[in-house]
């Protein structure tokens, strides 16, 4: 019989060592796995995390491994390669950091075996990601297991796959499951025998083959469906390899019956049904953890997601851990599972792409909540696609298809990226990564965007991959873009829910993102090294307001929620609060007295409330109660503002006379002016010229181009346009921003 010996505790680990040891060290520090080494270093900014080889070692004597015929070691996330040693002989290496790999040592066991494993998370150029906005933690950073298992067994070889392939096929009120297996070192005397269990456990079918028929074919009558959060029902299917009577191995899974189809008008259908695809999308780590997260935090993270009401997860930008595609199943999340080919393509990673994608599909292909397979994510960051590029879509595209036809493939295509980039008709469907009312543009551009898109090209469906603006502990009555406010990320979701939902033929939504994630090279918005368009805190403590705008959207849970709770010292004489519910009328108290009643089908509910001393807001929605506190305070509490660590120049040191612009003024305002028509013009040509002829590319082929380019730059206002530009390498010192400044304020407001 198969047994598993988890295998986490107590590695020695070192960052300094540079050669593979003949024994145990006894000057390593001590670690238990999961484990990353960039827990801390990858998190507070600097762009400057360990980015190396690190030594992973254990000891174990012969007889406290599995006794077994064949002893493998099962790796379930190294980033991002490794090499395994087993007594000093290098005995298997691995690229990609986010996928189940084995290794086969039953040949090399003696009476005392040192492991040691190399993890590398440097950089190169074959294997992804290299290039992307989050921060590639290092280390053995998920379980490591050692599997015993007998000479014919399951097999354990293929892309890290579990060894069984079940595909359920729905018609009518009932469904045709085939179940394959895998096997290795399989006898003519032997049998598989197979059993389909429901949600209870009872069996629903049964038969029993020679180990030769690796197939079996089976009808469930009056079968229970899979249908997302209505109702995630799952089967299970058991499969045990027989010998004279005795079970030399078994394996199982749950599965799903259900169908499925994208259509580019009516979008996303679930069972013959519609089934709005409205979420978020999801990164793994967390702070001070990384991503060695434990099954509690993945646990946490799902039911965060499922209270918020999302019905779908885009898991970016990689693999994510196998128990929270159990998760998905269980609760009912419709899944975008993707590879990490994002940012750059690069020449050299073609192999890494297939083997990451065939480790994906392999390992995942049992889960009902997964629906399409991600090929990449924002690949044209540096222009127009290449002839390379599109071959290594088309071949991941056919090769998806091969493997599981049950499934689409579909990409997250960046925003600047033209509509008519060949690449964009590679996958059955495509999603956008959009950014307007945040990085340029204003957020009425959203909807109008999508409307065109779909005149275009009615036969394909599109959605919105990614969306969202950073939001800290800073706050204003008079939230504008970049302002990295928690009023400015409430009024931005509100105007692109409003905006997104109400179109029915987008296939799908994914706010960018569902919590705080790390971000290393990042320094904006006053706290370094993270990236904050979050609707939860890093840490999961704090539920941003944004939150609970979807929320009263699209959960059922009924609530009442008042926004604004760290904003407390308000300097207005009338200030505005805002409140969230699914239910239909919120009525508001200050101090007791009733403010009024409204009514929203829109679920956001606006009230203008005198502000004078110390007022207790008391919100009211049928039998569920909210409560704040706003204060009259004389001047603005220069705590809510936001000051960035290390900028070269804050907005509110710039200078900026009345009737006269200042780097403080959008460029859409600044273009109004002759002069400052031609004052842009001399920023551009400068600007372009540092990004350089691939950047230039990008922005000269962009959304939709030409004036659909101009009016997303024009909503940033100079100073932001020249801190974001940082991330290309296009510096301004103080001296030339303040030059900049003083040239803005000769030119007269129009």
């Amino acid at each position: 019989m198969r047994s598993v010996l988890n295998f986490n505790a107590k590695w020695a680990f070192s960052k300094q060592a540079d050669a593979v040891p003949d024994k145990l060290p006894s000057d390593w520090v001590w670690v238990n796995l999961p484990h990353s080494w960039n827990a801390i270093d990858g998190q507070d900014g600097g762009n400057d995390y360990y980015r190396g080889t690190c030594y992973y070692a254990k000891s174990v004597e012969k007889h406290g491994l599995p006794e077994a015929d064949r002893l493998y070691l099962e790796i379930n996330g190294a980033n991002s390669s490794a090499k395994v040693y087993l007594n000093g002989e290098e005995i298997a290496s691995h690229d990609g950091g986010y996928s189940t790999w084995r290794v086969d040592f039953t040949d090399k066991v003696s009476d005392t075996n040192l492991f040691v494993i190399a993890v590398d998370n440097s950089a190169n150029d074959r294997v992804y990601p290299q290039n992307a906005d989050f921060t590639f933690y290092g280390g053995l950073y998920r379980d490591v297991n050692i599997i015993g298992v007998s000479e014919s067994h399951f097999d354990l070889d293929y892309y890290g796959g579990p060894g069984i392939m079940v595909t359920p096929q729905v018609s009518g009120g009932n469904a045709k499951v085939e179940v394959e297996v895998f096997l290795t070192n399989a006898k003519d005397n032997q049998k598989l025998r197979y059993r389909l269990l429901d949600k209870e456990g009872n069996e629903v079918a049964y038969c029993e083959k020679q180990a030769a028929e690796t197939k079996a074919e089976f009808e469930i009558s009056d079968v229970h469906l899979w249908h997302g959060r209505k109702d995630p029902y799952l089967y299970t299917a058991k499969v045990c390899l027989v010998e004279d009577g005795e079970v030399l191995d078994n394996i199982s899974t749950r599965f799903g019956c259900r169908s499925f189809e994208i259509d580019p008008e009516k979008g996303f259908i679930l069972n013959g049904e519609k089934y709005p695809l409205r979420g978020v999308s999801r990164h793994q780590d967390r702070w001070g953890i990384g991503n060695a997260l434990l099954p509690e935090h993945h646990r946490e993270d799902a039911e965060l997601i499922y209270e918020v009401g999302a019905t779908t997860i885009r898991l970016a930008h990689y693999q994510h851990d196998r128990y929270f595609y159990d998760l998905c199943d269980e609760m009912g999340f419709v899944i975008w599972a993707e590879i990490p080919y994002i940012s750059s393509h690069m020449p050299g990673g073609r192999e890494n792409t297939v083997s990451q994608m065939k480790e994906l599909v392999v390992q995942n292909y049992n889960h009902p909540s997964i629906v399409v397979w991600g090929l990449s994510n924002e690949i044209t960051m540096a222009g127009k696609s290449s002839d390379d590029l599109l071959e290594n879509h088309r071949i991941l595209n056919d090769m998806v298809h091969e493997m599981d036809s049950t499934r689409l493939t579909t990409i997250a295509v960046v925003s600047m990226c033209s509509i008519d980039d060949p690449y964009i008709q590679i996958p059955d469907v495509v999603s956008f990564n959009h950014y307007f009312g945040w990085y340029g543009g204003d957020t009425t551009m959203n909807g109008p965007w999508f409307d065109d898109f779909h005149a275009k090209y009615p036969d394909i469906p599109v959605g919105m991959s990614e969306y969202g603006c950073e939001a800290l502990n800073w706050h204003t009555s008079d939230p504008q873009q970049g302002d990295y406010t928690e009023e400015y990320q409430a009024y931005y979701h509100e105007e692109l829910i409003k905006q997104l939902f109400s179109r029915e033929y987008i296939w799908a939504t994914h706010v960018w993102n569902m919590f705080d994630f790390g971000a290393d090279a990042r320094a904006e918005g006053g706290e370094n090294g993270q990236n904050h368009k979050g609707l939860i805190t890093f840490d999961r403590k704090y539920k941003k307001d944004s939150f609970y705008a979807y929320k009263a959207w699209l959960s059922d849970e009924k609530f009442v929620h008042l926004c604004g709770k760290r904003y407390v010292d308000r300097v207005e004489d009338v200030t505005k609060v805002t409140v969230y519910s699914n239910m239909p009328e919120v009525e508001l108290f200050a101090n007791g007295v009733s403010l009024g009643k409204k009514a929203s089908d829109e679920h956001f509910f606006y009230f203008d409330v005198p502000n004078a001393g110390e007022t207790k807001l008391t919100a009211v929605a049928g039998e569920f109660t909210d409560e704040s506190v706003i204060r009259k305070v004389d001047s603005f509490n220069e705590a809510y503002r936001l000051r960035e660590q290390g900028a070269v120049l804050n907005w509110f040191d710039i200078t900026a006379p009345e009737g006269f612009y200042s780097l403080n003024d959008k460029l859409s305002d600044i273009m109004m002016s002759e002069q400052g028509r031609a004052f842009f013009g001399g920023m551009m040509r400068k600007m372009m010229s540092s990004l350089g002829d691939g950047a230039a590319s990008a922005m000269g082929e962009g959304a939709m181009m030409g004036e659909g380019l101009m009016k997303m730059m024009g909503g940033f206002t100079v100073i932001r346009l020249t801190s974001l530009l940082g991330a290309a390498n296009v510096k301004f010192t103080k001296e030339e921003l303040l030059g900049i400044n003083a040239q803005l304020n000769q030119i007269p407001r129009v």
